[in-house]
């Protein structure tokens, strides 16, 4: 497949995948009941951390790969072998915890984890694709998945539970699943499944899993805490802002998730430095111009998108369109170092969540809700800064032996 159409069908693929999240919490929040739908919400709330979990467990390692040999192939088997190995032990577990529990929340998480399998291995099957230059059939097996979970949900009745939802949901995705499996058995059939190197100490996956949890949860939290000890406008507001940039995370979770194959094609360490630095310069430039059409939007129109938070997000617009744009030089330095070292990435994960949510308390004690914003732009800026600084030094002294290093912390063997 050639770059260009590879490109495109990941971006799509991404997208995809995103609108089936939010036709998924739509279309539940119309059939249920008010209580019926926090149910739903907070049992996709936990598949979302677990899907999070095991992307960051066996999909980002998995792309890292390079090259499209028996030894990759096998590790796509592997991978997707060891998600539904783990996620059925883990459903079981889950399912058994919740079946003695009363309350309608215990029987949708019962049913969450017996539908487990089936949307955490479909998930990874769409890392097995990109690593294997076929993004296309990532798309494929998503977009199949986005029309039966549509076709399944629509014709439920109104009322119903939130347990039938989410049994619904997961079933729905038994489709895509089918034809993703059918695909990568015949792609790497032959090829050997080796689940030992993905229980390994040093496999990359659980640095990635720390990162995912540093990265993700500290600052959700800070936003929470905010708004529970001061204002509670803060979370209304600061996500209100957020969910506008909606479409940019949809290109940063592409460029993260499913770039380092295509960055990959490239034949030095050098090369693929400079395609990621055009690649930031792109998604910065189209936060800026994002940020600009919001700017410019009537106020009935965003009225009608975020209803009464509109005025208060509206305001934070510059702060939250210049931390997208610092997002997107960050989100793509840490790729750069994905490729030349992915094990110096955790440090400034790390240290720079720890700081934002630092600026973010600050910024709110000095200038309230547009402070806030504010500090988490400061802290995206910062952490730009200290991942380009980490890849313009890797880059000066040569990155081939630490390449070498962790390309053999995934490698599968027996």
């Amino acid at each position: 497949m050639k770059a260009r159409t590879a490109i495109v069908c990941s971006v799509a693929d991404q997208g995809v995948a995103a609108l089936t999240n939010i036709l998924v919490l739509v279309v539940a929040a119309r059939l249920s009941t008010v209580a019926d739908f926090a149910r739903f919400s907070g049992v996709y709330l936990v598949f979302t951390v677990l899907l999070g979990v095991f992307g960051a467990y066996t999909g980002q390692p998995l792309v890292l790969r390079r090259g499209a040999g028996e030894e990759t192939r096998g590790a796509c088997r592997s991978a997707v072998g060891f998600t539904l190995l783990v996620s059925a032990l883990l459903g079981a577990l889950l399912a058994a915890v919740c079946a003695v529990l009363p309350g309608d929340t215990a029987r949708a998480l019962m049913m969450l984890g017996l539908v487990l399998p089936v949307v955490l291995g479909q998930d990874t099957a769409r890392y097995a694709f990109a690593t294997l230059q076929a993004q296309h059939l990532a798309l494929a097996a998503d977009t199949l998945r986005l029309v039966c979970v549509l076709g399944a949900l629509t014709v439920q009745p109104h009322g119903t539970s939130a347990a039938r939802l989410v049994t619904v949901w997961g079933l729905s995705a038994l489709p895509a699943l089918l034809l993703s499996g059918t695909v990568l058995h015949r792609r790497t059939a032959g090829s050997p499944v080796r689940l030992r190197p993905l229980l390994r100490r040093g496999h990359l996956g659980r640095r990635f899993v720390v990162e995912f949890g540093v990265g993700n949860a500290t600052s959700q939290l800070s936003v929470l805490g905010l708004g529970v000890v001061g204002n509670p406008l803060v979370v209304g507001a600061l996500r209100g802002a957020t969910t506008l940039f909606g479409p940019l995370n949809v290109l940063f979770t592409s460029a993260t998730g499913f770039g380092p194959p295509l960055l990959g094609r490239l034949a030095t360490d050098r090369l693929r430095v400079r395609a990621t630095a055009a690649l930031a310069a792109v998604l910065a430039a189209t936060a800026a111009g994002w940020a600009t059409v919001l700017a410019l939007l009537p106020a009935t129109v965003g009225r009608h998108l975020l209803g009464d938070t509109w005025p208060t997000a509206a305001a934070l617009l510059p702060a939250t369109g210049s931390q997208y744009a610092a997002m997107a030089v960050g989100t793509c330095g840490l790729l750069a170092l994905r490729l030349l070292d992915p094990r110096t990435t955790l440090s400034i994960q790390v240290v720079f969540s720890l700081a934002a949510v630092a600026l973010l308390t600050g910024g709110y004690l000095l200038g309230g809700v547009p402070g806030a914003a504010w500090g988490l732009c400061l802290g995206s800026v910062c952490k730009a800064i200290a991942t380009w600084t980490r890849v313009a030094r890797l880059t000066r002294r040569g990155a081939a032996e630490p390449a070498a290093v962790s390309a053999t912390a995934v490698r599968s063997g027996p």
